[in-house]
């Protein structure tokens, strides 16, 4: 669900993964990992990306389900 939120900031923006990643500071293949939900992301990495897409991290994180253990 983070991934799909990651993805339509992305696409409202009007933004490739290319450009995206650029202004979050990251490699386009990583964001392209986040957006298929198959990275974890640190705190860092969650406020990187949000600073990035010009978004809250709240946004991108509300309301998601906790991680299983």
């Amino acid at each position: 669900m983070f991934g799909e939120r990651v993805r339509a900031r992305r696409n409202d923006l009007g933004w490739s993964q290319e450009v995206a990643a650029d202004a979050c500071g990251v490699h386009w293949t990583f964001l392209g990992q986040v957006e298929r939900g198959q990275r974890n992301l640190t705190l860092h990495n969650i406020l990187k990306v949000a600073r990035g897409l010009e978004v809250d991290p709240a946004t991108l994180v509300s309301g998601l389900p906790a991680p299983e253990e």
